[in-house]
């Protein structure tokens, strides 16, 4: 298993903006090989909003994210994260 994981910091009042990106972004892997399941998730004692992608392999992840990628490319993400987003390709181990 291969699991992709976001960490997102939103500005005040951008959270529904990035959580609607995010969707988007899951929207756009429906159907793609190899895809287990997309969760957007939110934690609310930090405000921080966690991307999480379960892929039956790296290699179908690489196969598909651009369709993802592309769904959000013109997304104002400088306007929506008060903070770089951090970014985990997670292995089991």
């Amino acid at each position: 298993m291969f699991t992709h994981l976001s960490i997102h910091h939103p500005k005040p009042g951008q959270r529904d903006a990035l959580i609607a990106s995010m969707h988007r972004f899951g929207e756009a892997l429906a159907g793609a090989p190899g895809l287990i399941s997309v969760h957007t998730l939110h934690d609310p004692d930090e405000d921080v909003l966690v991307g999480l992608a379960l892929w039956e392999s790296e290699e179908a992840f690489r196969a598909s994210v651009g369709l993802a990628r592309a769904a959000v490319a013109d997304d104002p993400f400088d306007d929506w994260e008060a903070e770089d987003v951090t970014g985990y390709r997670l292995t089991e181990v």
